[in-house]
């Protein structure tokens, strides 16, 4: 007997080591995925939930057996000439066996979440993975194609422009231990509100012929605070849905293309800020809640790889130097002299 299919069907994402498990599908023939990155799943059968669906699908897919997974939301993917689709989005953190060298849908490849928008998806479903790396609520997401091409999407029955979503930072409002109120804003209006919000700074040091050395970057001139002025030697808004020490190592990665381990940070305190000013004509008020990390690290500025975009040059300073610099206001900065003895105050306890 034929099994029935219904337009009910799952799509369920496996994270580990802040990757996702993508499956590249480029074997079935007639496949409206062809070609396509996307996660593992597929078609409820009769009497399936879509629970029973998702687990049946994942197993078949992959060879695994999940014990710990999460209902995100509803995508409604109505692709023109196609029977409309309800998919159930789901996300997976443990699970038993071992992963299938040959799949029959296509190849299955562990893949970092910051490089799963370069791959060949589907354009809706940026929207969703953004939503996921925001920790937003369940949703319900409406995803309309014309061909290839993201004609609708609809978030929660709003209509949504994906286009201006997927260009805008979010950041979580937080209260003042910088725990997330579940407000989510974009950057600009954030900074317009003066709601408050979180950053990580890492201050990079080494010694250099027994003298303590601090590393500080210069921000571009395109900044829309500060622009021109000496800075942390990293630092950068917490997105909404992460965390601090994973937000720093990625700032880390971003702004000086140099890699770290969230133990090596070492935490010297947190900061409460508020000031106001205006930049480029505009208000601008910043009310962070900010964690300031210390990393030693040995590099020739020659080895540092900048984000141009961000930073016009990084220098190091002697240690005492750049006090009496920041002290005197002899250099163009928008560095605390608050920070740099939280630095100071932890290296003396650690001597």
């Amino acid at each position: 007997m034929e099994k029935i299919k219904s337009s009910l069907t799952t799509l369920c994402y496996l994270e580990k080591d802040d990757k996702w498990l993508m499956l590249h599908r480029i074997k079935k023939k007639n496949d409206v995925n062809q070609d396509k990155w996307i996660g593992v799943g597929g078609h409820a059968e009769d009497y399936e939930s879509p629970e029973d669906c998702l687990l049946r699908e994942v197993y078949e897919e992959t060879g695994l057996t999940l014990t710990q997974y999460r209902f995100r939301g509803i995508i409604t993917f109505a692709l023109q000439d196609v029977e409309t689709q309800y998919m159930c989005l789901y996300t997976a953190t443990e699970w038993e066996g071992e992963l299938l060298s040959d799949c029959r849908e296509g190849v299955l490849e562990w893949v970092p979440k910051a490089a799963v928008n370069d791959l060949e998806l589907w354009e809706g479903d940026k929207v969703f993975f953004k939503l996921l790396a925001m920790k937003h609520p369940f949703f319900s997401l409406k995803l309309g194609y014309e061909k290839d091409v993201l004609r609708e999407c609809v978030l929660d029955g709003a209509a949504l422009d994906w286009r201006a979503f997927l260009s805008a930072e979010y950041l979580d409002v937080v209260d003042e231990h910088g725990e997330p109120t579940g407000i989510r804003k974009e950057r600009s209006l954030v900074h317009q509100d003066g709601d408050l919000h979180r950053t990580s700074h890492v201050w990079i040091v080494r010694r250099k012929q027994g003298k303590l050395q601090i590393l500080v970057q210069k921000r571009s001139e395109n900044k829309d605070s500060f622009p021109g002025c000496y800075d942390i030697s990293s630092a950068g808004h917490i997105p909404a849905g992460d965390g601090f020490e994973d937000s720093a190592v990625r700032e880390l990665a971003e702004e000086l293309g140099i890699t770290a381990q969230k133990d090596e940070l070492l935490l010297c305190g947190t900061r409460r800020i508020h000031w106001e000013a205006f930049f480029h004509g505009k208000p601008f008020i910043d009310n962070q809640v900010s964690r300031v990390y210390l990393l030693w690290r040995d590099l020739d500025t020659e080895q540092i790889r900048i984000q141009e975009s961000e930073i016009s040059e990084v220098r190091w300073f002697a240690f005492e130097e750049l006090l009496q610099l920041v002290g005197e206001d002899a250099i163009p900065h928008c560095i605390f002299m608050e920070e740099l003895q939280m630095i100071q105050k932890k290296l003396i306890d650690r001597s």
